[in-house]
């Protein structure tokens, strides 16, 4: 293959008026464009209806977003959700079957927020729903009454784990991340290794052990102002490479 590498990004379903539609934010779409040097390509939500041999053909790497909804609790045997809480079964539907599939044929993923804790349900892991309610962890929330800048803006610090492939890539021990989430692993998937954790223990990042190259979920939003950031534009990078080193090879 010549040319850029196609990144495939599975939409939300949101309604928009008396309307349904299938969105990415613009930013993810930004970070892939310039940050990936990729092609971004938005996937619909359709669950079965998806044809996801033939789709995944197409594709030289998947993102992962994050949402303001949240995975459906029976994908994972967990208590109903608080009333009110927005799910998105269409997308639930879409990526699940989804990420083992793209993990097996060793497309290069990465899963964001939302794509970190599907990545996890995919691999039969679960979820708190709010951590911020489990004694011991902290508050992992964003302000939503403040400004963006704010809300996106340094929150705490991870440790990265040693010997792991996001600590080769920062180069250090530790990063000072951003924090907008109210979910986050309670038991880690089959075949996950965590590569990072908050210092109140919460897992922040980890990847497929069994992947042959790129397959990493973070909780963090390294895609907000993605360019203003060193290991942002690395990770970007990074991923952006592994896309076009797959494309180079026969799709599985």
């Amino acid at each position: 293959m010549s040319g850029k590498p196609l990144i495939g990004i599975p939409a939300d379903r949101r309604l928009l008026g008396a309307h349904y539609f299938h969105c990415v934010g613009e930013k993810y779409i930004n970070a892939i464009a310039q940050g990936a040097d990729a092609i971004p390509v938005l996937i619909p939500s359709l669950g079965d209806g998806i044809g996801l041999d033939e789709l995944l053909h197409r594709f030289d790497g998947i993102l992962l977003t994050g949402s303001h909804s949240n995975v459906e609790p029976h994908r994972y045997g967990g208590p109903a959700s608080a009333e009110g809480t927005l799910h998105d079964a269409h997308r639930d539907a879409t990526t699940l079957p989804m990420i083992p599939r793209v993990i097996q044929a060793g497309m290069p993923l990465l899963a964001i927020c939302r794509g970190f804790q599907e990545m996890n349900v995919a691999f039969g892991g679960t979820l708190w729903q709010k951590i911020h309610e489990v004694p011991g962890f902290g508050n992992h929330r964003e302000d939503t009454s403040a400004p963006l800048d704010e809300q996106y803006g340094p929150a705490h610090e991870i440790e990265l784990i040693r010997g792991t492939a996001l600590h080769a890539l920062a180069g250090q021990d530790r990063l000072t991340v951003n924090s907008l989430h109210s979910q986050g692993v309670q038991t880690l998937g089959n075949g996950l290794e965590v590569e990072a954790r908050a210092p109140d223990g919460v897992i922040e990042a980890f990847r497929a052990a069994s992947a042959p190259g790129f397959a990493h979920a973070v909780q963090w939003h390294p895609e907000w102002k993605f360019q203003d950031n060193a290991f942002s534009r690395a990770l970007f990078a990074a991923f952006g490479r592994a896309a076009r080193e797959y494309a180079r090879k026969d799709h599985v």
